[in-house]
């Protein structure tokens, strides 16, 4: 009798969940259908990419295609930039946003609340907007077609601050009462104890910042004139129109672009998901 209400309630949780499952596994394949028809086609020749029906799997994969977009620019190098700039600033903004958050989470200083509305504040500002005057100091400072030029505009970030504020929000406030007892400095605090307990949130901000300083293309594109500064954005639209004739090896190297954003993504994926939803408890 037991058996049977146990396999009854589980048959009863299946057949509610079931259409929830449906519909995430439907909107995964509406997602991932244009990713996978893009590598596809990067390892079809050419001419396959004309016929209608389209081919749904390459029959014989043209991983020239790849060689091609690799060796055509100079890809490795423009790579390589990019892992340099969203290094660099991914650093700069997990630095600068846990210094600033748990200023605003921890410490008693006037105008606090204020202040902070104010720091909020530039997320309404476009990014548009402060163009002409980060080209023009970076010029001044000398700084065209190099790394400080490329990342030194981004070390900060309004986001940052107000998403690690939120989860250092959420630590008891007891340890800091500890911690003072025991005699540690605000800095102490931050490292030994803030920091270990927000690795989830602190991944989740570096992950957003490097996708982001990745995907950049219009401020690269402003202050580097020198090739070997180009970053790997810019290399697929230079690819793109070196090779009007040869999609294929376009998608390739759009392909290769790709990679390292998807590695990343996956590995930390678990983080994104806790650090997303670990400050939605208080305010």
């Amino acid at each position: 009798m037991r058996r049977r209400r146990t396999f009854a309630r589980a048959a009863k949780r299946v057949a509610t969940s079931s259409p929830m499952y449906a519909l995430l596994v439907a909107s995964a394949a509406f997602i991932l259908f244009p990713l996978y028809m893009t590598v596809v086609d990067s390892l079809q020749p050419l001419a396959k990419l004309l016929t209608y029906p389209p081919d749904f799997w390459p029959d014989s994969p043209q991983w020239s295609n790849y060689r091609a977009a690799m060796t055509d620019i100079p890809m490795p190098r423009y790579m390589l930039n990019s892992l340099v700039m969203a290094g660099v600033i991914t650093a700069g903004q997990v630095t600068t946003s846990a210094l600033a958050a748990y200023a605003f989470a921890f410490m008693r200083f006037p105008l606090r609340t204020p202040l902070f509305f104010v720091f909020l504040s530039t997320m309404m500002v476009p990014w548009e907007v402060s163009i002409i005057p980060n080209f023009q100091t970076i010029q001044r400072l000398d700084w065209i077609d190099t790394y400080q030029g490329l990342t030194v505009p981004f070390l900060a970030t309004a986001f940052g601050t107000f998403l690690l504020r939120q989860h250092f929000l959420t630590l008891p406030r007891e340890l800091k009462d500890a911690a003072d007892i025991d005699g540690y400095g605000n800095l102490k605090f931050l490292l030994f104890v803030v920091v270990p307990l927000s690795r989830a949130a602190l991944a989740t901000l570096a992950v957003f910042s490097f996708l982001q300083a990745w995907n950049q293309y219009l401020w690269p594109l402003l202050v580097t004139n020198d090739p070997d500064m180009r970053t790997v954005q810019i290399g697929i639209a230079a690819l793109q129109a070196e090779e009007v004739q040869r999609t294929n090896v376009v998608l390739a190297g759009t392909i290769i672009a790709l990679v390292p954003m998807l590695l990343l993504v996956i590995v930390f994926q678990r983080f994104l998901v806790r650090g997303l939803t670990a400050g939605a408890v208080k305010g």
